[in-house]
C-alpha cells in the first residue's frame, strides 16, 4: 500500500489512539525542490531548497493541522467545526468537514480574501460569514463563540492544529537526512513558525537529527506586529494570508526565534513582488503571494551578508529551506494584474511566425 496521509505516516509523534478517526485527504509528503537560480545569489558554499506547500490537496500548508484537528474534533463527537480565516484555513476547513460529514462556519474579512480561497470554501459547503473588520476581530468572535456553544475552534490555537504541521519538519529532515542549517518561513498567525520548530526540536529528542536549524521568519511590512513590537490596527499587504495585525501564537514565535537563534523581519510588498515573480520566471514554481514573502527574506537577508556572516566554515554545503505556504492559483487575481496581457492577432500562420521572430 502506498503513502496513506501524514497522521499514519507520523503516528507514533502524534496524539491520536486506534480510535481516533483519521480525517485525511492524503495530505503532506510535498516536495523538497532544490533551488537552481537562488543558489548562484546566496553565494558558493549554500544550497537553497524550496518546501512546497502548495502541492497540499487543497492547496496550502493548512490541510497538515486541519486533518489532525478535524479527526480529533470527530473523535470528540463535534458536529460543526468554525474558524476565522484570510482564505487557505477557510478552504481546509471546509474541506476537511465535509470529508469528515461536519458542518463548518467561517468568518472572513470582508474583501479581503483571494477569490480562489473563498471559491474552495463555498464549493465545500461552508457557511462562510463576511465580517465589516479585519481577521482579528473575526478570531475574536470566533473564540467568544467556541467557548460558550459545542462547536470545535479550529484556528492555529487548536493544539492539533500545530501538531499536524510539525510533520513538515520531519520531512524535511528525513529528505535531507538531518536538519538544514537556515530556514526561512513567511509569518502571519505565526502558528507555522511555532510549529516547525517543535517538529525539529522533536526529531532531536528521539535523535533523529544531530542539529537545529535557524528559523528566518519574515512578515510583510505593513503587518508586522511582531517586528514593531506592537499590534497592527489596520494591517496592510497585497499578501492577503499573512495580513494580521495580532498573531494568535505570537509569543511562541518568539520564543521559536529565540531558541534557534534565528530572526523575524519584515518584507516590503515589492519585495515580495519581486520574489513572487522570480520563483515563477526563473524557478518555475507559482505559488501565492505570501509564500514569496520567505525568498524576499532569503534574498534581503543574502544582499546585507547574513547567511556568511552567520555561518561558520565547515567542509559541506550549508542548507537554506524556504517554506512556500501555498499555491499561486489560490490567489490568480494578483498574477493577472501584474503580467501582460495576450496580444491579440489574426488567426494566420504568418502572423504567428512575425510575432515569434520568424
Amino acid at each position: 500500500m502506498g503513502y496513506r496521509g501524514l497522521i499514519e505516516t507520523f503516528r507514533r509523534f502524534l496524539p491520536v489512539t486506534e480510535k481516533t478517526p483519521v480525517v485525511s485527504l492524503l495530505e503532506g509528503n510535498t516536495p523538497l525542490m532544490p533551488s537552481g537560480y537562488l543558489n548562484s545569489i546566496v553565494g558558493t558554499g549554500f544550497e537553497v531548497y524550496f518546501k512546497f506547500e502548495g502541492l497540499n490537496p487543497t492547496g496550502s500548508f493548512k490541510d497538515r493541522g486541519m486533518t489532525l484537528a478535524v479527526s480529533k474534533a470527530k473523535e470528540a463527537g463535534a458536529k460543526i467545526i468554525m474558524c476565522a480565516s484570510t482564505g487557505n484555513t477557510s478552504a481546509s476547513a471546509a474541506a476537511y468537514a465535509a470529508k469528515a460529514g461536519l458542518g463548518c462556519v467561517v468568518l472572513i474579512p470582508e474583501g479581503a480574501i483571494a477569490l480562489g480561497k473563498l471559491a474552495q470554501a463555498l464549493i465545500h459547503g461552508a457557511k462562510v460569514l463576511a465580517l465589516q473588520g479585519n481577521f482579528d476581530e473575526a478570531l475574536s468572535i470566533v473564540k467568544e463563540i467556541t467557548a460558550r456553544y459545542p462547536i470545535v475552534l479550529v484556528n492555529s490555537l487548536n493544539p492539533h492544529r500545530l501538531e499536524g504541521q510539525k510533520t513538515a519538519a520531519f520531512e524535511i529532515c528525513d529528505t535531507l537526512e538531518g536538519a538544514p542549517d537556515y530556514q526561512c518561513i513567511p509569518v502571519g498567525n505565526a502558528g507555522n513558525i511555532t510549529a516547525y520548530w517543535k517538529g525539529y526540536q522533536e526529531y532531536k529528542k528521539q535523535g533523529l537529527v544531530s542539529s537545529l536549524p535557524k528559523l528566518l521568519g519574515f512578515q510583510a511590512a505593513g503587518a508586522a506586529p511582531i517586528v514593531n513590537g506592537r499590534p497592527i490596527k489596520k494591517p496592510k499587504t497585497i499578501a492577503t494570508a499573512i495580513r494580521i495585525g495580532n498573531p494568535a501564537s505570537w509569543k511562541q514565535a518568539e520564543a521559536a526565534r529565540d531558541e534557534s537563534g534565528g530572526l523575524i523581519d519584515s518584507v516590503t510588498d515589492k519585495e515580495i513582488v519581486d520574489a513572487y515573480k522570480l520563483l515563477a520566471s526563473k524557478e518555475g514554481i507559482f505559488v501565492e503571494p505570501a509564500s514569496a514573502a520567505s525568498v524576499a527574506g532569503l534574498l534581503k537577508l543574502a544582499r546585507k551578508g547574513y547567511f556568511h556572516r552567520t555561518s561558520q566554515i565547515t567542509n559541506r554545503k550549508l542548507k537554506i529551506v524556504c517554506i512556500l505556504t501555498g499555491h499561486g492559483l489560490k490567489d490568480p487575481d494578483r498574477a493577472i494584474k501584474i503580467v501582460h496581457k495576450p496580444k491579440i492577432i489574426k488567426a494566420d500562420l504568418k502572423a504567428v511566425l512575425r510575432e515569434i521572430g520568424y
